[in-house]
């Protein structure tokens, strides 16, 4: 009977029972606005039913300094190419403004096929760097798990421009597969993991490094082709044609794409750092994320770690002098698609469920809560007595989004969802400078820092 007294004391509290129903039950019928708070709810989605209408009034889409190019809205669609259509919207700013057009978009589809091709590579690298592992093991199974994403980093896209180059979106437009790119990625995947196979297994039967890279190169072979069949191939001469604002018409011929980047886009992608901020880890040091990258033989991804506080005064000071900047954040959080909006205080979500939120930044990493999803533009920030309040972001989600295209950020939200910006490492302090020359601490495969590249 003891026995039984303490098994039935032991599984108290582990099951849900019928009491404790009927008092969940009692407890919500008490509160007459649960009633009224399911009414509503329950017919809508949450960022509807719940939008805070104080926040639009509090901050409308007006800034006191924005950059005076207004490009035209991109569309990525189906796929996961914003850090490329950041990178490349960065990019053509300066170009607009040199040669004086209204009108231009680089084309993302030409730096998608060599990133595919260029992770294939780097997939395979990896698979025999870790050809001794075991197959179940946590490393060898992240790498498994997504060899070819769509996302980037942008010291990936810095390595993709300086070795191939650029060509404008009419030498290499947009198909079917670089719209919509699933059903490309899986088959690319399921062939990756085929040859991962194959060449775990010749390792495993004592072949040699060339022989092993023989084979490889067999297989990079068939990804090429996958991908030419896919989206055509790349162009290896353009011609830049167009008409200025003043209808005057210019054209530039026979040029390689690397040509294109280096005559006439004119900004050094190399002399420029990522600044993240994650408050899980020491600042004023510089981070690298083991397996991060796309390109073999280029410089590794890297950060230099700051406080919050100092991105947006470096990105502030960015903007008032006339430069775009890429950022990475999660995008995801308390944003209203519909009136382009992110604030953490959007949704009521207290209101309606009797309840807030109370995770730091630095939890929410460390728990899995929020990570880096999308990069985008910040082309305005709006100061008030010396402190910024809201940014004005360019997205490449089309110009039926948000406020045709653009959306604005709250400085709260910016303090809680933005993890990374991309400056001209000369625009930096020389102290902060200075940390590029540290050893960079190495963060595990699946840190979020690096979750932006899948």
């Amino acid at each position: 009977m003891a026995g039984g007294s303490e098994a039935c004391s032991a599984d108290t509290g582990r099951r849900v029972t019928l009491s404790q129903l009927d008092g969940y039950r009692s407890t919500f019928e008490e509160d007459g606005k649960n009633r009224l708070a399911t009414l509503t709810i329950s017919r809508e989605s949450y960022t509807n039913s719940l939008e805070n209408r104080y926040v639009f009034l509090e901050h409308p889409p007006v800034f006191s300094h924005k950059l005076a190019i207004d490009a035209p809205i991109t569309d990525q669609k189906s796929s996961g190419r914003c850090w490329l259509f950041a990178g490349l919207n960065l990019l053509r700013q300066g170009m607009m403004k040199e040669y004086n057009v209204e009108e231009l978009e680089l084309s993302q589809p030409y730096l998608f096929f060599y990133d595919k091709l260029e992770k294939a590579n780097w997939f395979l690298e990896n698979i025999l760097t870790t050809a001794s592992e075991e197959l179940d093991g946590r490393v060898v199974q992240y790498l498994l798990k997504d060899p070819v994403g769509d996302g980037g980093q942008w010291d990936m896209f810095v390595a993709l421009v300086e070795k191939y180059g650029i060509v404008p979106k009419e030498a290499y437009p947009e198909t079917h597969h670089t719209s919509s790119s699933g059903q490309m990625d899986s088959l690319i995947t399921t062939k990756l993991r085929e040859y991962a196979r194959q060449l775990r297994g010749a390792h495993a039967e004592g072949a040699s490094a060339d022989r092993l890279r023989e084979q490889k190169r067999g297989m990079l072979e068939e990804i090429f082709r996958i991908m030419s069949i896919s989206l055509g191939r790349p162009p290896e001469r353009v011609t830049w044609a167009f008409y200025d604002k003043d209808k005057k018409f210019h054209e530039y011929r026979g040029l390689t794409p690397v040509e294109f980047y280096k005559q006439h886009v004119k900004f050094d992608c190399t002399a420029t750092v990522s600044l993240i901020n994650d408050p899980r880890n020491e600042y004023m040091r510089k981070y690298t994320v083991q397996y991060l990258g796309n390109v073999v033989g280029a410089e590794e991804v890297h950060y230099i770690n700051l406080d919050v506080g100092e991105l947006k005064r470096f990105a502030a000071e960015a903007i008032q002098a006339g430069k775009a900047v890429w950022f990475g954040c999660d995008v995801g959080k308390f944003h209203s698609r519909n009136k382009g909006m992110m604030d953490p205080e959007l949704i009521d979500y207290k209101t309606a469920f009797n309840f807030g939120f109370s995770a730091t930044k630095a939890e929410r990493l460390q728990y899995g809560e929020s990570l880096m999803t999308h990069a985008m533009l910040l082309t305005g920030v709006h100061v008030e007595d010396g402190k910024t309040v809201r940014w004005r972001i360019e997205n490449s989600w089309g110009g039926d989004y948000g406020n045709k295209g653009y959306l604005t950020m709250t400085d709260r939200w910016f303090d809680e969802f933005v993890y990374q910006i991309v400056l001209p490492t000369a625009d930096l302090p020389k102290q902060v400078a200075d940390v590029l020359d540290q050893e960079a601490l190495v963060l595990p495969p699946w840190d979020p820092m690096g979750a932006l590249a899948n």
